[in-house]
């Protein structure tokens, strides 16, 4: 690190937790996001507010008059314009010496493969069953952790997807791809604004922590927010031996 980046990242430096070893990890990172709207706003911009080397994000959307009112990464002014170049300006603006890789299409299998396999983390701030599916059968194929979070309503959930070891669940141990979902989405049902920027908030938490190689992840756990009452409900979950997604790799 040269003398900017000391005194820029001072505040973690000075955490026992973090220390230079860990700002340097952050620092080496790299960090693939699916999706630039409500969740990935605030993980975006602590991502690059916290110095990851690298950050990819893929959103194959435009901002939107109605995504204001949650989506801080965009601004009026950029109503049109896509949402990873928008996201992309706002992070240069807090921290140009992150690079940013912003990709303006689907996550498409076709693709995704290479993008996980080229990250260090991943997170997944997507708002549909079919893309959560395909970015974690993607991590799961090539080893990434994956954070991954949930928002609609005034109801939410992250966790820590991590198939790296045996003794943890997928995501589609806990979700089964073959799940008849029934897709709710925010312009039907809406969404309390700040509940995103908790839940994507702590999805840049967990990534940070997982580039910096401290703490304990939520791997294993399922953290659900009822923000009607502001409180947390844990579960713990396992992995299923019988998983369509990850029980060939443990096998």
């Amino acid at each position: 690190m040269n003398d900017d980046q000391l005194l820029r990242y001072s505040r973690h430096i000075l955490l026992d937790d973090i220390g230079v070893e860990g700002q340097q990890g952050i620092l080496d990172g790299h960090a693939l996001v699916i999706g630039a709207g409500g969740l990935g706003s605030p993980a975006l911009l602590y991502l690059a507010s916290a110095g990851v080397g690298t950050i990819t994000v893929v959103d194959h959307d435009t901002v939107d008059r109605t995504n204001l009112q949650r989506q801080i990464a965009h601004q009026e002014s950029r109503v049109g314009w896509s949402k990873v170049n928008s996201a992309a300006l706002s992070m240069a603006a807090i921290n140009p010496e992150v690079k940013v890789v912003a990709l303006q299409r689907r996550a498409d299998t076709q693709w995704l493969g290479e993008l996980v396999a080229a990250a260090d983390v991943v997170l997944d701030c997507s708002d549909n069953f079919a893309t959560r599916q395909a970015v974690n059968a993607a991590c799961v194929q090539h080893a990434r952790p994956l954070v991954s979070g949930a928002a609609i309503g005034l109801d939410g959930q992250i966790s820590v997807w991590d198939a790296r070891g045996s003794a943890h669940p997928c995501y589609a141990c806990v979700f089964p791809p073959e799940t008849t979902v029934e897709e709710v989405r925010c312009a039907t049902m809406g969404v309390f604004a700040p509940l995103v920027g908790i839940i994507g908030t702590m999805q840049a938490a967990e990534a940070l922590k997982l580039l910096a190689r401290t703490g304990v992840s939520m791997a294993g756990r399922l953290q659900m927010l009822d923000a009607r009452n502001m409180e947390w409900t844990e579960i713990r979950v396992g992995r299923d031996p019988n998983c369509p997604v990850c029980a060939t790799r443990h096998s």
